[in-house]
C-alpha cells in the first residue's frame, strides 16, 4: 500500500504539469483563432468583394456610376405616404420635410395675422418674423413640387394633373390644414391670397361646381375658418372646410328632423363670431360635402370622453361608429384631434380601434409610433 501510495504521489506533479500544459495550450489555441478572426476581419475591410465594393462607392465622384444616385423627382423616394396627419407640424425640428420623411398625408399649420402678414405659431408668444406660412409651407411646397414635375428633353410637357410630393405614389394628395388663430373673416382675404403661387401651378384641389378636381395639395381650413366666406363662391372653390364631426351621429340627424324650438334655438350659429372648429360662420341650413368640406373633425377628449379602465365603453364605442357613418355617408374624411397620448399602450389601442371603425387619418403627435406598424392589425389591449 505504501509503494502503491508512493508511486501514486511520485506521479502527481507530472499529471499536473500535463495538465497545466494542456490548459495553455488551449488558451493559445483561443488567442491564436481570435488573431486570425481579426485579421481577416480587417482584410475583408480593406479588400471588399465586388457587389460591397460598388455598394459602397456607387455614384461617388470618379467612379463610372458617378451621376446615377439621384434623379429629379427622387425627394421621396424611399417614402410610403401613410394615413398620418403631422398635428402642429410646425413643432418639429424640421417642419413639412420631417413629416413628409415620415410619409404623413397631412400636415397642419396654425396661422395669426399681424399686420398684414400671417405667423405660424401655437400661440402669440412662439411666433417669430421668420416662421411665416410663406417660408414654412408655401414656399417650400411649390419647391418640392417643382421637382416633382420637371421639365426636361425626357419630359417637355407638363402632366394634365400634376404630380404630388410622393415618387412612390405621384397621386397622393396631401392636405395642407390652416388652422384660423385669429379673427376669421380678417384671415381669410389673407389665406386666399397667400395660396396664389400654388392656384396658378394648377397644384391646388378644387371644386369645377359640379366636381372635385383633386390636385397636389389640398387645402382645409379650420379653426376660426368662416364657412359662408368659403362657400360664396359655387362655382370654383380650393379651400375646403372642417366640419363638425360631433354634428354628424346619426341619432343627431334624427334630432334635427323634429326639433323643439329650444334645441332648434341652441343650434343657430351667429355668422360673423369666432365659435372655433366647424362653428363659424355656419348657418343652420347648411349641408357638408365634398364640394365644401374635405374632413369631419372633433376632440376625441370633448366628444367621446377618456377611456376609463383602458377600453372603451360600448356607448363610445357606438357614438364613434355612429359619427364615423354619418360623416362617410357625405363623403368626408374622418378625424379625431386630442386621442389620449398616454400611457403608449393606451393611444396604441385606440390608434387601432379608430383605425378598425373608419377612422381616415390618425392625427399624431409621435411620427415614429405612428408610422412603425399597420394599426389595422391588433395585438391586443397593450401594445
Amino acid at each position: 500500500m505504501l509503494i502503491l501510495n508512493h508511486t501514486w504521489a511520485n506521479d502527481v506533479p507530472h499529471r499536473a504539469a500535463g495538465l497545466s500544459k494542456a490548459g495553455k495550450f488551449s488558451l493559445n489555441e483561443k488567442g491564436v483563432a481570435q488573431l486570425i478572426s481579426l485579421l481577416f476581419s480587417a482584410y475583408v475591410a480593406f479588400f471588399p468583394d465586388d457587389l460591397d465594393f460598388v455598394l459602397d462607392h456607387w455614384g461617388k465622384p470618379s467612379r463610372p456610376s458617378e451621376g446615377f444616385v439621384h434623379w429629379p423627382t427622387d425627394l421621396t423616394r424611399d417614402t410610403e405616404p401613410i394615413a398620418c396627419h403631422s398635428h402642429n407640424d410646425y413643432w418639429r425640428r424640421v417642419p413639412l420635410y420631417e413629416a413628409l420623411k415620415a410619409g404623413c398625408i397631412g400636415v397642419e399649420a396654425d396661422v395669426w395675422l399681424f399686420e398684414d402678414e400671417l405667423y405660424v405659431g401655437h400661440t402669440t408668444s412662439s411666433l417669430t418674423p421668420q416662421r411665416t406660412l410663406r417660408n414654412l409651407y408655401i414656399d417650400p411646397l411649390l419647391d418640392i413640387l417643382q421637382k416633382q414635375n420637371p421639365i426636361t428633353k425626357f419630359h417637355p410637357d407638363p402632366e394634365d394633373r400634376p404630380q404630388g410630393v410622393f415618387d412612390t405614389n405621384p397621386d397622393q394628395t396631401l392636405v395642407l390644414l390652416i388652422d384660423f388663430k385669429t379673427t376669421g373673416r380678417a384671415l381669410w382675404p389673407h389665406v386666399y391670397s397667400q395660396l396664389e403661387p400654388l392656384r396658378t401651378k394648377g397644384y391646388l384641389s378644387y371644386f369645377n361646381g359640379t366636381a372635385v378636381v383633386e390636385g397636389p395639395i389640398t387645402v382645409v381650413a379650420t379653426g376660426n375658418a368662416p364657412f359662408d366666406l368659403l362657400t360664396a363662391n359655387t362655382t370654383h372653390r380650393d379651400i375646403f372646410f372642417d366640419a363638425p364631426l360631433d354634428e354628424m351621429a346619426e341619432p343627431f340627424q334624427i334630432a334635427l328632423q323634429k326639433p323643439s324650438q329650444q334645441s332648434r334655438d341652441s343650434r343657430i350659429r351667429k355668422k360673423g363670431t369666432d365659435q372655433g372648429q366647424g362653428k363659424t360662420g355656419v348657418p343652420e341650413t347648411a349641408e357638408y360635402s365634398p364640394a365644401n368640406s374635405y374632413y369631419a373633425s372633433v376632440s376625441f377628449k370633448k366628444s367621446i370622453g377618456f377611456p376609463w379602465r383602458s377600453r372603451l365603453s360600448q356607448t363610445q364605442l357606438k357614438l364613434i361608429r355612429e359619427q364615423i357613418q354619418g360623416a362617410h355617408r357625405r363623403g368626408l374624411k374622418v378625424r379625431y384631434w386630442g386621442v389620449p397620448s398616454w400611457p403608449r399602450g393606451l393611444r396604441n389601442h385606440l390608434w387601432h380601434i379608430l383605425i378598425r371603425e373608419g377612422v381616415d387619418i390618425l392625427n399624431v403627435d409621435d411620427l415614429t409610433g405612428a408610422t412603425r406598424r399597420d394599426w389595422r392589425k391588433g395585438k391586443g389591449w397593450w401594445y
